[in-house]
């Protein structure tokens, strides 16, 4: 499973022009689920993201997490990161998840950053999206479990 974080000062998720997700100050989390992810690896992955330490504390330091700063998560889901890359000129998704396990494990990930009191908006799986954001730093760091 793989989180693509972006450190935002905004994203918003729309389907059809109409929002269906939209954050202020916080993460935006790309979601890619793999073939052999669980819900161990989404859980995990979650504690990572709202740990992870990418926001400035007072001396200018990456030392705090989204939820030390009161941010929010906007949860992305994202099959193209799972793309092998390495050969040729198109990209193969023999390793990305089926469609029901992929939404099933996305779900999962956003209940478990609900459960621990993280506010969390969403994109919808599936769909066709277009995100917008505004990065801040620009602050972007792909995590992998």
């Amino acid at each position: 499973m793989i989180a693509l974080i972006q450190r935002v000062k905004y994203g918003k998720v729309e389907v059809d022009a109409k929002c269906v997700g939209e954050i202020k100050h916080g993460i935006l989390v790309l979601l890619g689920v793999e073939k052999n992810d669980d819900e161990a690896k989404a859980k995990k992955l979650s504690q990572k993201v709202m740990n992870y330490r990418i926001f400035n504390d007072q001396q200018g330091k990456m030392n705090l997490n989204v939820q030390q700063v009161q941010g929010e998560l906007l949860v992305v889901s994202q099959f193209t990161l799972v793309a092998d890359t390495q050969s040729g000129n198109r990209p193969s998704f023999s390793s990305a998840a089926p469609a029901q396990l992929g939404e099933s494990l996305y779900e999962y990930f956003i209940k478990c950053c609900k459960a621990n009191g993280m506010p969390c908006q969403t994109g919808e799986f599936g769909a066709d999206m277009q995100v917008s954001l505004l990065n801040d730093g620009p602050v972007t760091f792909q995590l992998q479990v």
